[in-house]
């Protein structure tokens, strides 16, 4: 009897997912994307501008065997289920899927699950679907946009500045960091002073004067106040107030990569690598299982199962009291809300329990996530707060204490956020009223500029101005550095010369598409399509016939920037030799190009192997294009003997050509 196939993204999620259904199915993976846009037509683009969009799909590099293995098992199957990722991504995929196998809708079933558990699958395929075009139109559209904005911007960037590449979300934040240092760089420091009275138990600040807010600006009205203060302090209020603190939010795929940054000292690739294969599944005692639900979600819902099952953990191992309530957010209009937060896939599956079958990596990413879910479900902290306000001479001072009074979800999450108890002397008792501080201490202070971007500050910049999906943050952050468009100092991004050429030259033609508020609205027009209210078509339509006449105009009328001189004159023309840049790296080159087509040779080291056999040169190594070593002769191109392995020198007993030598191995490079 055939079997039923399952084609999942993923290798390592076929071990698990098998297990779970049993032997009736087979389960084979895509290993990621099979299909990609193509380089040809206008632009190279791999799309027919002219025939709707219409995209020109290949076979992606090494990806032709892996077709050819799901077509053999899709025929041998009786029935195929798509069970890629449960997102738009994943639905393309699917799509590409369903296409490359020739699959009618009666031969196949889309399978969707947050997770990775044996209730989880099995119950997925009691509610199958057919794919969602909407979806999948979605995705294209995406992937359209950015191959369009980042070929035809690539392309002007690579000839008019030293830059070498240009994105609608990459070239948005890069706006966002090359803004924040401008910033930084016309800041004016203002002085400021503080002044603080020093109790035996507490401290207290200087505030108001005359009970109207003082800012203290100089060292005159410092020098001022001072004078007029003495030590004696005159209790004016003491106020009590009961406060609850509350827990946060279930993570989403933003705040997980932000926290890791700041509290495990991740970067967003790495969070999202780590993440992505507690998502897929860790060898436990009884077997593979996920340990958190799908990893790239803007939602903080949880299920009514999970929050029921918590709730139950609870009240068992911390008391009724502790029970919190499910927590509602106001939901954003892009909020993908048939996912799940980010979440552990079972409440009883502890850290502690599962730390034995994890690198210290993951589990404390994986601690992270178990304790910001179950603190989420948790009573909020209470705490009793104490202003107290001292008055000398109509200057008013104020301390503030605080004391948990019953620390609810802080009970499980003291590691990750700092609540402190700070007591105040029982001042509200004194009878004298009176205080003597031991000393009034002013310090001189000036403001500081704003801080520049961390990565988890970005992000989190990103996120709230709509820029980008969350699944995107962290490619963007990695291609910013690779480019040489930003240097990470301590742990901040710090824009390089080029940044500020890039940003300012896209400003001058593209301002009204690199922009903030267009990349958000374009985000909204992709959810829009995804939800069937947008027709794809005539977003991109519309889209392209604003981008390019002002790609044209930018191609035309943007100056060139002049290349950098060596100082040395062309040998040929003599005409200045220049850097350029070319597809390997930089190179120097003749100024007067076309008309002189020069190439300084790299005046490297070379190692000699051994005398040529064909003329009076040397065999020396050297490098191919794609950086494979050969050996071949100095007098190139007058003699061009070259040999892939190692020449020795020695003649062929038989046709009197070079041996080579391949590890132990001697033979002759012609007759073998």
């Amino acid at each position: 009897m055939s079997k039923k196939l399952v084609i999942v993204e993923s290798p390592s999620k076929t071990k698990p997912i098998e297990k779970y259904l049993g032997s009736e199915y087979k389960v084979l993976s895509s290993k990621g994307h099979v299909r990609d846009l193509s380089t040809h037509g206008k632009f190279g683009f791999g799309v027919d501008i002219d025939n709707d969009f219409k995209p020109d799909y290949i076979t992606m590099k090494g990806k032709g065997s892996v077709i050819k293995e799901l077509q053999k098992a899709s025929k041998d199957a009786s029935h195929v289920y798509l069970a890629t990722d449960p997102d738009r991504e994943g639905e393309a995929i699917s799509w590409h899927l369903q296409d490359v196998l020739k699959l009618k809708d009666k031969d196949y079933d889309r399978v969707v699950f947050n997770e990775i558990t044996k209730k989880a699958v099995t119950e997925a395929f009691d509610h199958t679907r057919k794919i969602d075009n909407n979806l999948v139109n979605s995705q294209e559209t995406r992937r359209i946009l950015d191959r369009i904005i980042g070929f035809r911007l690539s392309k002007l960037i690579q000839r008019k500045t030293d830059g070498s590449s240009a994105g609608r979300v990459q070239s948005v934040a890069l706006k966002l960091i090359v803004d924040k240092e401008r910033e930084i760089n016309n800041f004016n420091p203002e002085e400021y002073w503080t002044i603080t009275a020093h109790f035996t138990d507490f401290d207290a600040d200087l505030y108001n004067y005359k009970h109207k807010e003082i800012t203290v600006k100089n060292e005159i009205e410092k020098n001022k106040i001072i004078k007029e203060l003495s030590n004696n302090f005159t209790i004016e209020s003491v106020e009590k107030k009961e406060k609850t603190k509350s827990s946060k939010f279930p993570y989403i795929t933003s705040t997980l990569q932000q926290d890791a940054s700041n509290k495990l000292n991740f970067n967003a690739r790495k969070t999202m690598q780590i993440a992505q294969k507690l998502y897929e599944g860790i060898e436990l005692e009884d077997g593979p299982v996920g340990l958190i639900s799908y990893m790239r979600t803007d939602s903080t819902r949880l299920s009514n199962e999970f929050v029921t099952d918590t709730y139950k953990y609870i009240e068992a191992k911390y008391g009724k009291e502790y029970v919190g309530s499910i927590k509602v957010s106001k939901k954003k209009d892009n909020v993908q809300d048939a996912h799940e937060a980010i979440r552990p896939t079972s409440i009883d599956r502890t850290p502690e329990k599962v730390k034995p079958y994890l690198t210290s990596d993951e589990y404390k990413l994986y601690r992270m996530i178990y304790y910001r879910t179950l603190a989420s479900l948790m009573k909020a902290a209470k705490t009793l707060n104490t202003t107290v306000i001292l008055n000398n001479n109509d200057y008013q001072f104020k301390a503030n204490g605080q004391i948990i009074t019953f620390d609810g979800y802080l009970k499980v999450y003291s590691d990750y956020e700092d609540t402190k108890d700070s007591i105040l002397p029982p001042l509200d008792t004194y009878k004298s009223k009176v205080l003597i501080s031991q000393s009034i201490e002013p310090l001189q202070h000036f403001t500081k500029p704003p801080a520049r971007y961390t990565e988890a500050k970005l992000i989190k910049e990103m996120e709230q101005l709509g820029i980008g999906r969350p699944s995107t943050y962290a490619t963007t952050m990695d291609i910013i550095k690779k480019r040489g468009y930003a240097t990470i100092q301590e742990k901040k991004f710090v824009p390089t010369d080029i940044a500020f050429e890039i940003t300012d030259r896209l400003q001058d033609y593209f301002s009204h598409i690199i922009n903030v508020e267009y990349t958000a609205n374009m985000e909204n027009d992709l959810d829009s399509i995804a939800e069937g209210k947008t027709d794809y078509i005539k977003t991109l339509k519309k889209f392209y016939n604003e981008f390019e006449p002002s790609v044209e105009k930018a191609m035309d009328e943007m100056p060139k920037k002049e290349a950098e001189q060596t100082g040395e004159k062309c040998p040929e023309c003599g005409n200045p030799l220049v850097y350029r840049k070319g597809r390997y790296g930089k190179f120097i080159a003749c100024s007067n190009f076309p008309k002189c087509r020069y190439i300084k040779s790299e005046q490297k080291e070379q190692k000699e192997i051994c005398d040529c056999l064909k003329c009076d040169g040397k065999i020396i190594e050297k490098k191919s294009k794609r950086g494979k070593v050969f050996y071949g002769c100095n007098n190139y191109p007058k003699c061009k003997e070259a040999y892939w392995d190692i020449p020795t020198g020695n003649k062929c007993p038989k046709c009197n050509e070079m041996l080579v030598a391949k590890g132990k191995t001697v033979k002759c490079s012609k007759c073998d």
